[in-house]
């Protein structure tokens, strides 16, 4: 009814092209706002923690949802291996990832790069994430 009346008002002041551009414009913000619920629902997917066998060191408890808020895109780290659960995992008995790859390579570098850059992070040893 709301959305009939308030068509009903704009065919008294705008001609039809006028009336279209506003009819485009609101189409325009409802498929924005719809857009960001999704993005902003689709945000925290998976365990807030994840357990990540970690060898003769102990395993890692891995904050997931703190790293997903922080990055927001999840390819910085699934560009490496694949969003899923026990995806290292599978990845390194499979021989696709040696052990310590991902943690020296990815995590440890990111929170190193960000420290230098003066950004709050994570940490930088091993005896940090590793728990016995």
């Amino acid at each position: 009814m709301g959305i009939f009346f308030y068509e009903t008002r704009l065919r008294r002041y705008y001609s039809k092209g006028e009336e279209m551009k506003i009819s485009l414009i609101l189409f325009s913000i409802i498929l924005a706002l719809v857009s960001i619920v999704a993005v902003t629902g689709a945000a925290n997917q998976g365990a807030e923690q994840i357990k990540i066998y970690g060898g003769s060191r102990g395993d890692v408890l891995f904050p997931h949802h703190a790293h997903q808020d922080r990055l927001k895109d999840c390819n910085t780290c699934h560009a490496t291996f694949p969003q899923e659960a026990d995806g290292l995992k599978k990845m390194k008995e499979a021989g696709q990832l040696k052990p310590k790859q991902v943690m020296n390579k990815q995590c440890v570098k990111c929170h190193k790069d960000q420290k230098k850059a003066g950004n709050p992070t994570g940490p930088t040893t091993c005896s940090k994430c590793h728990v016995k």
